[in-house]
């Protein structure tokens, strides 16, 4: 292997294990620290009389989109027994501690987490989702080892607590890491037929949450307040439960043929995520095999923030779509949240095809009971493909038997249906005309609020005046239809730029994807952080959450012209909604994406046009 990095043929193959697209004659990113860290690591495995030893590189972590460097598989010297090193391998030169548990590193832009605290989680994900490797944790062990710093560069490293599990080595603490690598390794040549079956056991070890991190998961979920199941809700638990005692009962003999597959669907705030914080709390507390699973970022950091209250251990029963992938049932259960999002091929072909399921697919097959969470109206881009009967074919053209529920409920918007009935007859979404708000509640109890501005800052004011008397949460939301710029520097200080210009009303949106900016919260937290109000979100921040008082601007995006509603694709600045489609898919997206907009509040909303047009209609409408 050290002869195929050296004379390249390493990279192409790296390249194409991992599937990406690159350079591979980059000096930088992850081809630059391919190219000049794992000739170090090879090269030194030599000189310690380990080369025989199984050499795993850029091994992906169960259910997780991240990579550990290298993986060493072999024979334990002392106990005989298996035995992993997991390596961490940095180029940087030198590093300091900033506080709270972060480190700034010499030619890297951004803050990072100590090696050892990043590889230590690399290890305890590795346990928690590999079970017969969590009945003996002995076998695992890490390094983090920054081949070109010297010690004194590094020494504030060397503070953080390793629990054990991990040690640290600069350059020129070469011999000791040596000595530690044959200490856990077994140098003798013969045992290279025991560390190629030490790798093949690792990569076909069965791959599932661990009793351990299912126990500590029901203990957390339980400390919190439990959800009470109103009647659809309830009866989807029951369909889950009994479904998951059908495959239990069958033991052994269970297979593919008797796999149910669970729709959920159901609009705003009808229960869907309070069901699926029920399963998992019971599922886990009986040492089931589930996880959670959204194809949103924000909502799934927002899980890990509120729900995992910074765990990093139950942060990991929360994933993503595209880390549910492998080998068929290692799980009992399967929940995908937000299952509009799941991701297909082309986005007007009626039939889809076998490889434009290829999502849907592999989250059907990685459970014995998929759980599919959905609202047919939240499909917001062209590649979004979860509807029900997209789900239901795939199902049923495998053989799966399919129950679907209907959540009829409407909880969050003033725990009536009558404002999401509002809703789609004003957008076009219904088949019934629009009607005034207080029409629509007039003999009834109904006390949300429905308002109309004449202009942005009366909007915004509005809201300040609601949140301020009543108390509770208050956010702007927008159609994306002003540009996006990154942050920039005023007077010194990083700031978000000021993009909405609405007759010289001036707001940013929420911080972009990725950046950190003072002041301002992540882009995920946007809806949760209470400094998010001097933001304005878009249906990427806002879809999946709630707040008490919710103000929406309409964009030229979707607009009225001569009583009816007129989709305009030039007028977005959206670049998933930018590219080519017919009129009409774009028509029916805008329309959804305004409704998941408008159905964010809790208490009530403010409507605002730019178009003066539109304005007219949603003034009379909202009266």
């Amino acid at each position: 292997m050290l002869k195929q990095a050296e004379e390249g043929r390493l990279l192409k193959k790296l390249a194409a294990a991992v599937g990406g697209k690159y350079d591979l004659q980059a000096n930088h990113g992850e081809v630059g620290a391919w190219r000049n860290s794992l000739p170090v690591l090879l090269e030194l495995l030599c000189v310690a009389g380990l080369s025989h030893v199984e050499v795993l590189l850029e091994h992906r972590l169960p259910y997780s989109p991240k990579r550990v460097d290298a993986l060493l598989c072999g024979r334990h010297p002392d106990s005989g027994e298996v035995s992993y090193v997991l390596v961490e391998l940095k180029q940087w030169s030198s590093a300091e501690a900033v506080g709270n548990g972060l480190v700034k590193a010499a030619g890297v832009r951004n803050l990072q987490l100590p090696p050892v605290a990043q590889v230590r989680r690399y290890c305890q994900h590795l346990l928690d989702f590999t079970p017969s490797l969590a009945r003996r944790a002995e076998p695992v062990r890490a390094i983090a080892y920054l081949h070109n710093a010297l010690f004194r560069d590094i020494n504030d490293l060397y503070n953080y607590e390793s629990h054990g599990l991990v040690q640290l080595y600069a350059a020129d603490q070469r011999e000791g890491l040596i000595a530690h690598l044959r200490s856990l390794l077994d140098p003798d040549p013969d045992s290279r037929a025991d560390a190629q079956q030490a790798a093949d056991d690792l990569l076909a070890a069965e791959r599932a949450p661990a009793r351990t991190l299912l126990k500590t998961a029901a203990d957390s979920f339980e400390q919190r307040d439990d959800f009470v199941l109103l009647d659809e809700q309830q009866v989807a638990f029951n369909l889950v439960m009994d479904a998951v005692l059908l495959a239990e009962r069958a033991g052994d003999r269970w297979t593919s043929e008797g796999k149910t597959v669970i729709i959920v669907c159901g609009g705003p705030g009808s229960g869907k995520s309070a069901l699926a914080m029920t399963l998992l709390t019971k599922l886990a507390r009986h040492g089931k095999r589930i996880l959670h699973a959204t194809g949103s970022k924000a909502f799934t950091e927002t899980l890990w923030e509120r729900v995992a209250r910074g765990d990093q251990r139950i942060s990991k029963m929360f994933g993503y779509f595209n880390t549910i992938s492998g080998r068929k049932n290692e799980l009992d259960v399967l929940v995908c949240d937000e299952s509009h999002r799941i991701r297909g091929g082309h986005p007007e072909r009626r039939a889809l095809p076998e490889y434009e399921r290829r999502q849907i697919n592999s989250l059907i097959d990685a459970a014995k009971v998929p759980v599919f969470l959905l609202d047919e109206h939240q499909v917001v881009r062209p590649d979004e493909r979860g509807t029900p009967g997209n789900i239901k074919a795939a199902a049923e053209e495998r053989g799966y038997e399919v129950q679907l529920v209907d959540l009829e409920g409407q909880f969050r918007c003033g725990g009536t249906k009558l404002f999401d009935e509002w809703v789609v007859r004003l957008l076009g979404l219904s088949d019934e005309r629009p009607i005034g708000w207080s029409d629509l509640v007039a003999s009834t109890r109904d006390e949300y609020v429905v308002h109309a501005a004449p202009d942005a800052n009366s909007l915004e004011q509005w809201l300040l005046q609601r949140s301020s008397m009543f108390g509770g949460s208050a956010r702007i939301s927008a159609g994306y239809c002003w540009d996006w710029n990154p942050p920039e520097r005023l007077d010194g200080k990083l700031v978000l730029a000021a993009d909405i210009d609405i007759n010289g009303w001036h707001r940013p949106w929420n911080t972009p994807p990725g950046d950190s900016v003072p002041d301002a919260p992540p882009a995920s937290l946007w809806a949760s952080d209470p400094r998010g109000f001097g933001q304005v979100g878009c249906v990427y921040t806002a879809q999946g959450f709630e707040y008490d008082w919710s103000g929406v601007i309409f964009g030229e995006d979707l607009v009225i012209r001569d009583g009816a509603w007129r989709a305009q694709q030039d007028k977005t600045k959206d670049p998933k909604l930018k590219k080519p489609t017919s009129t009409r898919f774009f028509d029916r997206l805008v329309r959804n994406i305004y409704k998941v907009l408008l159905t964010r509040g809790m208490q009530g909303v403010c409507l605002h046009s730019r178009d003066p047009e539109t304005n007219e209609f949603l003034q009379h409408f909202a009266r």
